[in-house]
């Protein structure tokens, strides 16, 4: 097992043969390890032979451990739609059955609508002629395969090659994505838009700033001021949508984590693209708070404090002059089409 890192998080993903899926992750940049497992079924500690016989509801899975400093949930996502047929709803290449199926398992409703915008996304593409049938389903018990599975494509590696070369896997990967370099950036240089493409950001100058920005906005998300509380552009703002850094256009927040917290600034539960918010130690004022800032703009965008409602128990408490408001009607012509998913009944 890989040294851990702290603040590791793990992500659940069902890619057909679990020594491929493993082997394939394990070469991304900012994975700590993947390992090799069974979930979604409805027997306790199954085993392989019961899995693989199809009996048990169970999925061959594997559970990613990364590190969100080097990699995001998003690029782990598009990792898993170039190394599988999303297409394929009777297993994967050569291995046939449900248990072999492709499916995205989160842990969090965040998750959950990330999973949901990507695979959205890949289907407008057109990149695939037929439907993306990848299940997008609630994450349960995740029980670990047997040792002799684990890191199979190191321990057998003979066998493993074989196994894979005639499996079919390769063969279509190349021929889908021919042309195209699978390689995923850190996320410290690039982030995602709202179609989920990266691209580069760049953010101006102090000088063009002064100029776009009104001297409130400059002073909020340049220099750490805090605008007045109840007099400011969206504490009060009830209409659906997103809330994006106002000097980047990185997205930060929803409508739907929107709450009314009596404070007089915004308030949320939680960050729409949890890569794109920081937290950093504050000791100003002679106090210690945890002060949010963009990831990429690195825009002062509040603070964050533990005394919000369920389900997360947080509030983020943020200034309106750091953010600019994208209404649910404008999401595509504004470039967020993705997370129009967010506002559909």
């Amino acid at each position: 097992m890989n040294e851990m890192v702290e603040n590791s998080r793990s992500a659940v993903f069902a890619g057909g043969c679990f020594w491929c899926t493993e082997s394939d992750y394990e070469k991304v940049d900012g994975v700590i390890e993947a390992v090799s497992g069974y979930t979604g079924g409805r027997m306790e500690n199954p085993t392989y032979k019961q899995v693989s016989a199809g009996g048990t509801g169970h999925i061959e899975a594997i559970k990613v451990v990364y590190d969100p400093a080097k990699i995001s949930y998003s690029q782990l996502l598009d990792t898993l739609w170039r190394h599988i047929d999303p297409t394929d709803a009777g297993g994967q290449f050569v291995d046939r059955g449900d248990q072999y199926r492709s499916a995205i398992f989160y842990a969090t409703d965040e998750e959950r609508q990330m999973a949901e915008a990507s695979k959205k996304a890949l289907s407008a593409s057109g990149h695939f002629d037929r439907p993306i049938v990848t299940d997008i389903l609630p994450l349960g018990a995740f029980y670990e395969a047997e040792d002799y599975h684990q890191d199979y494509y190191k321990k057998n590696s003979l066998r493993y090659n074989w196994y894979r070369s005639g499996s079919g896997r390769d063969q279509f990967l190349e021929t889908t994505w021919a042309g195209e370099e699978i390689k995923m950036e850190k996320t410290s240089s690039k982030m995602m838009d709202g179609n989920k493409k990266e691209m580069t950001v760049e953010v101006p100058t102090d000088k063009q700033l002064k100029q776009t920005l009104t001297p409130l906005q400059y002073r909020v998300a340049r220099e750490s001021g805090t605008e007045p509380p109840f007099n400011n552009e969206y504490w009060d703002n009830h209409d659906a949508g997103i809330y994006v850094d106002v000097v980047s256009g990185e997205a930060l927040f929803s409508s739907t984590d929107k709450f009314d917290s009596g404070t007089g600034w915004p308030s949320f539960t939680r960050p729409l693209q949890s890569d794109n918010v920081i937290e950093k130690k504050d000791m100003s004022f002679f106090m210690v708070r945890t002060e949010v800032r963009s990831k990429q703009a690195d825009s002062h965008l509040g603070h964050l404090f533990e005394d919000g409602p369920k389900p997360t128990g947080l509030r983020y408490c943020i200034n309106s002059a750091s953010l600019r408001f994208i209404p649910e009607d404008e999401l595509e012509k504004e470039g967020y089409g993705s997370y129009r998913s967010l506002f559909e009944k």
